[in-house]
């Protein structure tokens, strides 16, 4: 049986991300995606940043995941398929859109980000379970899926993160009646593989950089199946400075 688990709660994240912290938040956001336009690597630049402002290490994860270049923006939003064809054959990042939807469910931490993807804070690094919110998430996913018509969905697992093999059985077993094609892939380098192709569905951002189309599966799944879930938007720091002034 699973576990009763809230996927990515902390603590300390109603202070972190709350009233004066998280304007400080925004303020530093603004400066990250400056130094990003100027053409700054994220890690350093989220590092001179983050120390700029006293950051925590969970708010510097929140300023690397939401924040994105102009550029960058632009070109995901390129690439982003608003419709796929009935029929399609889509491309998902397991892991990734999974766990999101986990950490909806345990009405933890979710961000509202720069390119129009929504991110958790989880940070499992390379260790995973089947927890109790897991056959909903992806309960979720199928009837999504199945709104779209697509004909194959090919779920993409991370074979070096623990558990990937059972949960390649939780998917098959809950995705066996919904009315599209079913392929789970555990397999070393998803990341390698998604970004060569289309229709992908993730927020994973090197993903988003390179393939050649993809879906915002998590945005269409949280704002009309679930009513409740707490997402901090860090869509737009400029604009949520400018309302304060």
């Amino acid at each position: 049986m699973a576990s009763t688990i809230k996927r990515g709660a902390y603590p300390n994240d109603e202070k972190e991300f709350r009233g004066q912290a998280l304007e400080k938040l925004f303020r530093a956001g603004q400066d990250l995606q400056y130094l990003l336009d100027q053409g700054y690597k994220i890690k350093g630049a989220s590092t001179f940043v983050g120390n700029h402002y006293l950051l925590s290490e969970r708010q510097r994860l929140a300023l690397t995941r939401s924040v994105s270049s102009k550029a960058a923006i632009q070109s995901r939003k390129d690439r982003e398929l608003l419709k796929i064809p009935a029929g399609s054959v889509v491309n998902i990042d397991g892991f990734n859109t999974i766990i999101t939807l986990e950490v909806a469910l345990s009405d933890s931490l979710l961000l509202s980000c720069m390119d129009g993807t929504i991110r958790d804070l989880a940070a499992l690094r390379g260790t995973y379970r089947v927890i109790d919110k897991t056959e909903r998430a992806l309960f979720l996913m199928g009837k999504m899926l199945e709104r779209y018509e697509i004909a194959k969905a090919v779920i993409y697992l991370d074979s070096p993160v623990s558990n990937s093999g059972r949960l390649k059985q939780k998917i098959l077993e809950i995705w066996e009646e919904f009315r599209f094609e079913v392929q789970v892939e555990v397999i070393h380098n998803v990341d390698t593989v998604l970004e060569k192709l289309e229709n992908v569905i993730t927020s994973d951002a090197i993903i988003l950089d390179k393939c050649k189309g993809w879906i915002n599966l998590n945005k269409k799944i949280l704002e009309e199946m679930m009513e409740d879930c707490t997402c901090i938007d860090l869509s737009d720091f400029r604009n949520k400075e400018k309302g304060r002034s």
